[in-house]
């Protein structure tokens, strides 16, 4: 088993989400926002539907096989934090896919402990967008 911690999880309510909106929409991807769409909630859309590039970093998958992106600067600040991706009642601003189910994503954090960041940084730079396939 490796020691490297994964970067991103969801809670079981947000799993529940994500598998019924995979059912009504197919593959998923998430972007963490940086601050336009919804301040800084995580934007799920249609896998290939928002494009990731060179400036967006893998966060790691969850749900199975659905990728979690954020930008470049917005992941040097969040470098050392775990992020959990969690579902709450209410309606965000965005044009994330749950929006029209009156729920909405939200990020739930803590910072890695330092065993942890140590093994993140032996383990190397996560993946960049211009380095993956949307298929």
């Amino acid at each position: 088993m490796s020691d490297v911690p994964s970067r991103v999880h969801v809670t079981p309510a947000a799993r529940e989400w994500i598998e019924r909106l995979q059912a009504a929409h197919g593959p998923l991807m998430f972007h963490q926002s940086g601050g336009c769409c919804d301040g800084s909630a995580p934007m799920c859309y249609q896998r290939g539907e928002f494009r990731v590039g060179g400036q967006d970093v893998l966060l790691g998958t969850v749900a199975g096989d659905t990728p979690v992106w954020i930008g470049a600067a917005q992941f040097e600040y969040w470098r050392h934090t775990e992020v959990t991706i969690d579902v709450v009642p209410g309606r965000g601003a965005g044009m994330s896919l749950e929006a029209p189910e009156g729920v909405r994503f939200i990020v739930r954090s803590r910072v890695f402990s330092d065993a942890e960041a140590a093994a993140l940084e032996r383990a190397g730079e996560p993946l960049h967008g211009d380095g993956w396939d949307a298929a």
